[in-house]
């Protein structure tokens, strides 16, 4: 279990310093990231840096929970918040996965933009993987 802990949250710390280097400017792989309109090539929403940054800021602190759910690391939340957390954090990444049945996820019907593809291949399956991780480390609590 250890492991998979350090696997989900060495993943969030990842995806967390990638949404700094969004929220501070940084271009590099927004294109793919983004869902798009079908057919237009725009994007369905601008995030703003603002927006960005707390989101990096709840996957660091997802990481967090993670270890201190897994025991790895010391207590610094109250344990309901930390059960609370990880269980939270299950259903998000499983829902992620599944998706909004039209632009995101499993379920999506818009396919053929850069953003599906990367959905497709990368995005939900690794949302998936996030999701079981979670939900291994909470039920070994």
């Amino acid at each position: 279990m250890t492991m998979i802990a350090w696997c989900v949250s060495s993943t969030l710390f990842f995806l967390s310093m990638i949404h700094v280097y969004w929220a501070v400017g940084g271009k590099g792989g927004m294109k793919a990231v983004l869902p798009e309109i079908k057919g237009k090539g725009k994007p369905l929403f601008t995030p703003m840096p603002l927006i960005t940054l707390i989101v990096a800021v709840l996957l660091f602190v997802a990481a967090l929970i993670v270890l201190e759910a897994s025991h790895i690391l010391p207590n610094f939340l109250p344990t309901w918040m930390t059960s609370l957390g990880i269980w939270t954090m299950a259903s998000v990444f499983l829902l992620r996965s599944l998706g909004d049945f039209r632009y995101v996820g499993f379920s999506k019907r818009v396919y053929g933009t850069r953003f599906a593809i990367f959905d497709t291949w990368l995005y939900s399956p690794l949302t998936l993987l996030l999701g079981v991780g979670c939900l291994l480390v909470a039920l070994q609590r």
